[in-house]
């Protein structure tokens, strides 16, 4: 084998090389603690101050509304254990959709142990949450909405403005897990409306391990970890000053050439989408055809398993996914896949392939090529593909 070809760029993407190198000087001899009041803790805490500057002006946020975390997953948790708590005197009903990541949904249910009641709303057939529903979910004792920018799965892409604009009607904080939209499109948190959202590094070249949360200004949420005065006693723990500093570098160029990277991505999207349609039959394309995030192909096959098809595909050489890496090594079928209608046979035949900014149209044609004849053969294994073939109603 001789080709490598890495197309799960949802689940995590490469350090650049230039995110290493900010990185390094905290790593190495920039060691301090940013708590501290002396030269080298005012070194690492002028560090802290322009990566958050950088993270806000990469949101069009206010820097007093960038709070640092451990992961996308943490800033979620906050967020939505935060707003739950601080305002539970008021009411006890959240709203959120059907598709969300883990981190949310989880979330959800442990508050759900806890006394709070989620309506979760149904999402069309491309995974989109219908402005009407939430409309229809909202009650007088409705104190948070959360719902994802785009989908980590069929990368859908949320009309967020909208079911922002619902919720300031209501006067009701807006949350949006971003993990998978920001640096991959422009955002900007004043235009969408939203109260709060979430990101992490590892999703746009930068370093696992750390994310970020926005919180605007005036927004009533607690403390979700406690112990110490960091992130001006919002947030406990001593600071990751080097994860930090390469976060802001990897936002800052995600966001710097942005309209151009997402045109190159969505091209070679559309001819990874294209050719699959036209050389694989019985495939479907799973979500928006056009509102959907300029990296992401996801497609289910009939008649194969989609654990099968990845290990062959790895065996020749390409790394793709069935769906979220945090249920990868889950039997069950995706609660996307079934949240937009796919039987359950058909959802166990997805495949996602996440291309990056290191993706090449060769790396495209490699994986054009190699990936029919292995659906083929898959499907030479099935008796339900030799009954089509052989003229039999599939049902």
């Amino acid at each position: 084998m001789t080709n490598k070809i890495y197309m799960d760029n949802a689940a995590t993407t490469p350090l650049k090389r230039e995110v290493l190198d900010a990185m390094m000087p905290y790593l190495t001899e920039e060691y301090g603690n940013a708590s501290s009041i002396y030269a080298t803790g005012r070194d690492a805490k002028r560090a802290l101050d322009e990566a958050r500057q950088t993270v806000a002006d990469a949101l069009g946020a206010k820097v007093n509304e960038i709070y640092f975390t451990s992961c996308g997953s943490e800033a979620d948790n906050w967020a939505i254990q935060g707003v739950a708590y601080a305002n539970k005197n008021r009411g006890r009903h959240i709203i959120s959709s059907q598709i969300e990541h883990h981190a949310v949904l989880h979330t959800l249910q442990y508050l759900e142990k806890q006394g709070f009641e989620v309506t979760y709303l149904p999402v069309d057939e491309y995974g989109l949450v219908r402005p009407d529903d939430l409309k229809d979910a909202i009650r007088p004792d409705t104190i948070l909405i959360t719902i994802m920018y785009a989908n980590n799965e069929i990368g859908t892409i949320e009309p967020i403005d909208e079911l922002a604009q619902i919720a300031r009607e209501h006067k009701i904080p807006f949350h949006t897990d971003a993990v998978q939209a920001v640096g991959h499109m422009p955002i900007n948190v004043k235009e969408l409306g939203v109260d709060l959202l979430s990101l992490s590094a590892h999703k746009l070249y930068g370093p696992k391990g750390v994310g970020a949360l926005y919180i605007k200004n005036g927004v009533k949420l607690d403390n979700f970890l406690h112990g110490g005065a960091q992130e001006r006693g919002r947030r406990a723990g001593t600071e990751n000053v080097a994860g930090i500093v390469g976060l802001a570098k990897a936002i800052e160029l995600a966001t710097a050439d942005i309209d151009e990277n997402m045109a190159r991505l969505t091209a070679l999207r559309d001819k990874l989408i294209s050719g699959m349609q036209a050389k694989i039959p019985y495939c479907r394309l799973n979500g928006h055809p056009a509102k959907r995030l300029c990296n992401n192909v996801n497609f289910s096959f009939e008649f194969i398993e989609g654990e099968s098809l990845l290990l062959m595909l790895d065996m020749k050489g390409v790394a793709a996914s069935s769906g979220s890496a945090c249920t990868s090594g889950s039997l069950d079928p995706s609660h996307v896949l079934l949240a937009i209608g796919l039987k359950h046979e058909i959802a166990h035949g997805s495949l996602r392939l996440s291309i990056g900014d290191f993706t090449t149209e060769e790396d495209i044609d490699y994986v054009l090529e190699v990936l029919g004849p292995i659906v083929q053969r898959l499907r030479d294994m099935s008796p339900l593909y030799e009954e089509v073939e052989r003229g039999v109603k599939h049902v």
